[in-house]
């Protein structure tokens, strides 16, 4: 049963994290404890990301051994060859003859203007922190906000953070997002604490303030050129095909769409993975119709939640986290 409301609640799933608050930035690796069934969809207009072709349903490669989430834009991607080599050491990957090539397809956020100290020489920090993310992993709690991708996440109105969320269908299958917030577009309604994923809330785990009585939809933008990116992983311990993992992350999205206004913007690049561990076979059509459902309200949860537990980075005119701007909001 799900209880830490947590990607973790799935079994089988560890998380770990990097973070580098000088840097201004982080890496989050998702690691499966056997290779699990993949896919992804980009909806965002400026994507970063490292071997997310073959998540394509037509695609040969069925399964993966981890996602890794990171800051950093295009350098950022040598995270994935971090948690490669930690694959790597303890013997997994997809076998080619005698060697294994360890699955990790990763997405990145675009973190280089919010304050923290780039200037990192040669190369660029993130292949070590992807191997630091992942031998931090593990199956238990593990921290949201200002930590591992969400580190130097930022939003056009407050702090970005990684948070996440999960949910059991009736039928008994998990399902949980973890995503990482750094949106071109705005969390909260207007100028107000409200969160626009409130109707999705629960156990006030962002608040607890429901909706506002009125709602101001201007845009809201964080500068008019600025890249972004929301990135994040859903995944079920049903068993699904790859074709049923694609649409899975295709209704994370709609998650996404009901936290962030607006959301898939040309200087977004929306990334959303998704995975099956197939600890749980479908019983009936209307189970997969159940996750796909779940799936969208936990992604919304999960951004909310992300805002809504983190804090500002330690340097200069840092943007102001949520908890900052709305230290005693009232219901």
């Amino acid at each position: 049963m799900a209880t830490l409301n947590l990607l973790t609640d799935i079994e089988g799933v560890a998380v770990g994290h990097a973070t580098d608050l000088a840097l201004g930035s982080g890496v989050t690796a998702i690691v499966f404890d056997k290779p699990a069934t993949a896919s992804g969809t980009v909806l965002g207009g400026a994507p970063g990301g490292r071997d997310t072709a073959l998540l394509d349903p037509s695609m040969t490669v069925q399964t993966v051994d981890a996602f890794v989430l990171s800051g950093g834009s295009a350098f950022g991607l040598d995270a994935a060859g971090g948690v490669q080599s930690g694959l790597r050491e303890i013997g997994r990957g997809f076998e080619v003859g005698p060697v294994r090539v360890p699955i990790v397809p990763q997405a990145i956020l675009m973190d280089l203007l919010n304050g923290g100290n780039k200037d990192w020489g040669l190369h660029s920090p993130y292949r070590d922190m992807g191997y630091e993310a992942f031998k931090a992993a593990g199956q238990g709690t593990f921290a949201l906000g200002t930590v591992g991708a969400g580190t130097g996440a930022t939003t056009a109105t407050l702090k970005g953070g990684l948070g996440s969320a999960s949910a059991i269908t009736p039928s008994g299958h998990v399902v949980a997002a973890l995503v990482a917030a750094n949106a071109l577009g705005s969390v909260t309604v207007g100028d107000d604490p409200h969160f626009w994923a409130a109707p999705f809330e629960e156990n006030n785990e962002f608040g607890g303030l429901g909706l506002p009585q009125n709602f101001d939809n201007r845009l809201r933008l964080k500068g008019r050129a600025t890249p972004s990116t929301t990135i994040g992983v859903i995944v079920t311990d049903a068993v699904l095909t790859k074709a049923q993992a694609h649409r899975l992350s295709i209704m994370a999205h709609d998650g996404l769409t009901r936290a962030i206004l607006p959301a898939h913007l040309p200087f977004d690049g929306d990334t959303i993975f998704s995975a099956a561990t197939g600890a749980k076979p479908l019983e009936n059509p209307s189970d997969f119709m159940d996750i796909c459902h779940l799936a969208t309200l936990v992604t919304a949860r999960a951004i909310a939640r992300g805002i809504y537990e983190a804090t500002a980075l330690p340097v200069p005119n840092a943007q102001l986290a949520w908890r900052d701007k709305f230290p005693s909001p009232a219901k």
